[in-house]
């Protein structure tokens, strides 16, 4: 099926957003090779294979609001584990994307990069 190798994609992408950053689902399926594919980045989330090893809960919406269907135990949940990973809130359903974005896949980046860590983050190509 070819949502199983975008799942795939999707969750290679989100394992690398480092702890204490977030990632929109939009810049998740950037660079999992099919922009404006978010809604099927959460599709993929969703069907998490590996709880626990995939961070979905550093996915976010556009706005840096949080999901309220939160896989995991709602909304609730999902803040605390930010919380918990240093991640700055602009109010409880918000997270503060100015502060914790992952740079990845923004203008500046091109392959490894100095200002998100160096991840050698793979962008996919359709």
């Amino acid at each position: 099926m070819a949502s199983e190798g975008f799942f795939e994609r999707v969750y290679e992408v989100v394992e690398q957003i480092p702890e204490g950053m977030v990632a929109t689902y939009g810049q998740v399926a950037l660079l999992a090779g099919r922009p404006r594919s978010a809604r099927y980045v959460g599709y993929a989330l969703h069907s998490n294979p590996r709880p626990g090893e995939i961070p979905c809960h550093r996915v976010v919406f556009a706005d840096g609001h949080i999901c309220e269907g939160f896989a995991f135990g709602g909304p609730d949940a999902q803040r605390e584990l930010l919380l918990g990973e240093g991640v700055a809130f602009k109010d409880d359903m918000h997270v503060d994307l100015a502060a914790c974005r992952w740079p990845a896949g923004q203008n500046h980046h091109k392959g490894a990069c100095p200002l998100c860590g160096g991840f050698p983050l793979q962008v996919y190509r359709s």
